[in-house]
């Protein structure tokens, strides 16, 4: 049986550093990361992002600047960028499709 939560999960941190990589090298706030997410999950919540920016930071993969008005801003660092490039190995915990394309 699939687990459609844990789908969804590994699949927004996907997604999530996806967003990163493309806002490079600048960044993104909460709010672009949750509507580009939503064009996958509609119904996605700025919790649940909040949630995988935290589980994504806890991996070091992004770093995480929550400011004092209560936006959060993040980045991915140089693993992260790795990962999304696919230089590097992905561990369990993020839906990333295995690489089909020559190299």
């Amino acid at each position: 049986m699939i687990d459609q939560e844990k789908v969804r999960r590994e699949t927004m941190r996907w997604l999530v550093i996806l967003t990163l990589y493309n806002a490079s090298p600048v960044g993104a706030y909460e709010e672009l990361i949750l509507a580009t997410v939503q064009g996958m999950f509609p119904d996605a919540t700025a919790l649940e992002v909040r949630r995988v920016l935290d589980y994504l930071s806890d991996r070091e993969l992004v770093l995480l600047d929550k400011q004092p008005s209560g936006r959060w801003f993040a980045d991915l660092t140089r693993y992260g960028t790795d990962l999304a490039e696919y230089t590097v190995e992905c561990d369990p915990g993020i839906a990333r499709p295995k690489k089909y394309w020559g190299g």
